[in-house]
C-alpha cells in the first residue's frame, strides 16, 4: 500500500493544527518527485511527525476551481511575477463536503498571504456570493480596479492529500497525489508524481533540509498556473518552463496524441 506508514502515525485534529501552524502568513517551498521519494521522506520524518485525522480519514480528496478574468489576468500576473498578483479559487474538501473561497496574495520576503471564507458547496462554481470577500481582499492590497473585472471558473484540480505537522517546528508538509488537471476541454493527469509543500515560517523546516540533502530543491510551481500552462501552450511559461519539461512532457504528448 502507497504510504503504508501513515496508517503508524500519531494523530492531531484540524482544531488543534489550525491552532498551532495555521500559518496563513507563511513561505511555501514546493518539490515535484517520484511517489517513491515521497514515500522515503515520510519514512525519514516518521518519527517526528504528526499526521492531520478527521473523522478517520488521513487522505483526503480536494477539489478546487479557479477563477480568472476574461483576459486571464491572474495567470499573465503570475508569469509575468507582477508585483499585485492574486489567485481566487473555491475548494471543496470532498470527504466532508466543507467548501471555502480563497484568495491568496504575495506577502512580505516571499510570503504568501491566504484569505479564506466558508462558501455554499453548491456554489462552488460561482464566486458571486463572496464577491464582496474577494473586492476586499483586492482593496486591502491595492490590486487595480482591473482585477476586479469579472471571474469565471478556467481550471479545476483535483487530488489527493494528507497532511503532517512537524511539532519541533510548528511547519507543516503536505503531499499530493493522484494529480488531475482538467478545463471544459481537455484533462491532464500526473499518476507517478508527488507534490510535497512544506509550509512554514521564515526558517526551512526539517522536511526541506532532508530534502536538499537528497538532492531536491524547491522549484516554480502553481497547481493553477502550471497546469493551465500545461493544458494551454499558447500562454506564456517561462517561470515553468523547467518543470513542464521534466515533469509534464509525456502527459503533454498524451493529451496531443490521446
Amino acid at each position: 500500500m502507497t504510504f503504508a506508514v501513515l496508517d503508524t502515525l500519531p494523530v492531531i485534529g484540524l482544531a488543534e493544527l489550525e491552532s498551532r501552524a495555521a500559518l496563513q502568513t507563511r513561505v511555501d517551498r514546493k518539490y515535484l518527485m517520484a511517489i517513491g521519494e515521497a514515500e522515503r521522506l515520510l519514512e525519514a520524518l516518521a518519527a517526528e511527525a504528526v499526521v492531520l485525522e478527521i473523522g478517520g480519514i488521513r487522505r483526503f480528496t480536494y477539489e478546487s476551481l479557479y477563477f480568472d478574468t476574461p483576459a486571464l489576468s491572474s495567470y499573465l500576473r503570475t508569469a509575468y511575477r507582477h508585483r499585485r498578483r492574486f489567485k481566487v479559487r473555491t475548494r471543496t474538501y470532498v470527504d466532508s463536503g466543507d467548501c471555502w473561497l480563497e484568495v491568496k496574495v504575495p506577502g512580505q520576503r516571499g510570503s504568501t498571504v491566504k484569505y479564506r471564507t466558508p462558501h455554499e458547496r453548491e456554489q462552488h462554481r460561482d464566486v458571486a456570493a463572496g464577491r464582496a470577500f474577494v473586492d476586499d481582499v483586492f482593496a486591502r492590497h491595492g490590486l487595480p480596479a482591473a482585477g476586479r473585472a469579472v471571474l469565471t471558473s478556467v481550471l479545476r484540480t483535483e487530488y489527493l492529500r494528507f497532511t503532517l505537522l512537524l511539532p519541533g517546528s510548528d511547519s507543516r508538509v503536505t503531499v499530493d497525489t493522484g494529480l488531475r488537471w482538467s478545463t471544459d476541454e481537455h484533462e491532464l493527469r500526473l499518476p507517478r508524481t508527488a507534490v510535497v509543500e512544506t509550509k512554514t515560517g521564515a526558517a526551512a523546516s526539517r522536511a526541506d533540509r532532508q530534502l536538499w540533502r537528497w538532492g531536491h530543491r524547491p522549484v516554480a510551481f502553481s497547481k493553477y498556473a502550471t497546469g493551465l500552462a500545461a493544458l494551454r501552450t499558447d500562454l506564456p511559461a517561462a517561470p515553468w518552463r523547467r518543470v513542464l519539461d521534466r515533469h509534464f512532457t509525456a502527459a503533454r504528448e498524451e493529451l496531443v496524441h490521446g
